[in-house]
């Protein structure tokens, strides 16, 4: 393959190097940064040989061109665009202005959630290899493997220490994300995200039997009653906090002199922070998080088919405008309000979803290249990743995307009428059963079938009707 041919083809596609602002490329994708994304040739540059597919998302324009290829093309791109290489936080800076205060926002969510992501995922797959030990009737009849072999409960033991650790320290996770992506030091946004839960606090997790007991530890602050409890499993106390504590400190860091910066910055940030935080951003953003989790639990409890026809069917759109980031939030917040979450195993079936609609184009099509990039797209689907098979795939021929999240509607709708719950965040396709509570496999599993067979199916017959791959 000539890659600078490849390189000026796409060029000329996206309109130009006048058009582009900044490049940067991850392991399969050529990221831009583009003046006018209406300008674009779309169809022109999706039948380049190197490119499987194209989309936007978050102010970016994305090429799929794929792992080792990728870095070639970038390479002759910006020396014909004459814009030189850029990091992924320049091209992100180049790309603000292409979105809207929504988008902004939940970028915002989605930087600081993604880089924990791998860390919570872990936890979650570690704890699907607990629940494998540890749930009862699965191998035999009302007992668990350690019940049968005793032997395997320390492992057991001290996986469930190792998975549990992820969770129990988020807001400290939270905490250091989150002041790296408002500009502050990460280092004093893990400490007050720890400081939130000190084994000295009160624990979240029994704060509600504390209340009816009327034992809730206070501090006496000048005559003002302060409840001493901690926020383990909340996400909004360590976000306001988080953005509070990078103010001050960027606020002192201009004013105070740098010889005492060290003696004073840390110490008064923090300090500060924390005051407003147990005094007035704990208390209200732990009942706004409260109230949201409890919303979401009623309307699932009183309507879970309604709500999982819906959130089935919507997931995929999600994922097209970069919305589906903000759940992420919302999931992370049910597991450490009620210990499950009903909306992840959607999420992990909508993928697969997207998989199979993409596989089903793979085996309908007589275009190699079409081949190649529904086959890799569907696998990386089921493995999680849906973007290629979205973008790739499915969208290009519309029918096939309609197809998916309606069977994802079929699917979502089953999997809560069941009941169905999560134990933790997981690799969100195939994989994702390990992360679901024990008792509901086999509902999960027949979700699956759901999700794998009919968007199969419906997409392949209406593609060999339609012959249009």
């Amino acid at each position: 393959m000539n890659h600078k041919q490849q390189a000026e083809q796409i060029l000329e596609a996206i309109g130009g190097k006048e058009n582009l602002s900044a490049g940067t490329h991850c392991v399969t994708r050529l990221r831009l940064a583009l003046h006018d994304e209406d300008i674009v040739d779309k169809e022109r540059l999706n039948q380049l040989e190197s490119v499987k597919g194209s989309f936007s998302t978050n102010g970016q324009f994305q090429i799929v061109v794929g792992q080792g290829t990728v870095d070639k093309v970038y390479k002759e791109l910006i020396q014909l665009a004459d814009i030189g290489e850029a990091s992924k936080d320049e091209v992100k800076e180049a790309s603000k202005g292409n979105m809207n205060w929504l988008q902004r926002a939940v970028k915002t969510l989605a930087d600081i959630f993604i880089p924990i992501l791998p860390a919570i995922v872990t936890a979650g797959l570690l704890l699907g290899i607990n629940n494998i030990l540890t749930a009862p009737g699965i191998f035999f009849d009302d007992q668990s493997i350690i019940d049968v072999y005793p032997q395997w409960s320390g492992i057991a033991n001290m996986i469930i220490v190792i998975a549990n650790t992820a969770f129990a320290f988020l807001p400290g996770l939270i905490g250091w994300s989150a002041v790296k992506k408002f500009g502050g030091s990460p280092i004093l946004g893990i400490v007050m995200g720890l400081v939130l839960v000190n084994p000295e606090l009160l624990n979240a997790w029994s704060y509600g039997q504390a209340v009816k007991e009327g034992t809730v530890p206070t501090w006496d602050l000048f005559g003002l009653t302060v409840e001493k409890i901690g926020y383990q499993g909340q996400v909004l106390p360590v976000l306001v906090a988080s953005y509070v504590l990078t103010k001050i400190e960027l606020f002192l860091r201009k004013r105070v002199p740098e010889s005492i910066q060290l003696l004073v910055v840390g110490p008064v940030a923090l300090l500060v922070t924390g005051f407003l935080t147990f005094i007035i951003i704990g208390p209200i953003t732990f009942g706004i998080g409260n109230a949201i989790t409890d919303g979401l639990v009623s309307i699932f409890d009183n309507f879970a088919a309604l709500g999982g026809l819906i959130y089935g069917a919507l997931y995929g759109v999600m994922v097209i405008t970069g919305m589906h980031h903000t759940f992420l939030a919302v999931d992370i917040q049910l597991i450490g309000s009620t210990g499950t979450t009903f909306l992840w195993p959607m999420l992990a079936l909508s993928n697969i979803a997207q998989g199979s609609a993409a596989l089903a184009i793979m085996a309908a099509s007589k275009d190699e290249k079409l081949k190649g990039l529904g086959l890799s797209s569907g696998i990386s689907a089921y493995l999680g990743i849906t973007e290629p098979a979205l973008f790739g795939v499915n969208l290009r021929f519309k029918y096939p995307f309609i197809i998916a999240i309606t069977s994802s509607a079929i699917a979502g709708l089953y999997i809560s009428a069941s009941g169905v719950v999560a134990s933790s965040i997981g690799v969100g396709g195939i994989p994702g059963i390990f992360s679901i509570v024990a008792q509901y496999w086999l509902e999960f599993a027949i979700g699956m079938v759901i999700v794998i067979v009919l968007p199969f199916l419906g997409t392949f017959l209406y593609a060999k009707r339609k012959r249009d791959v």
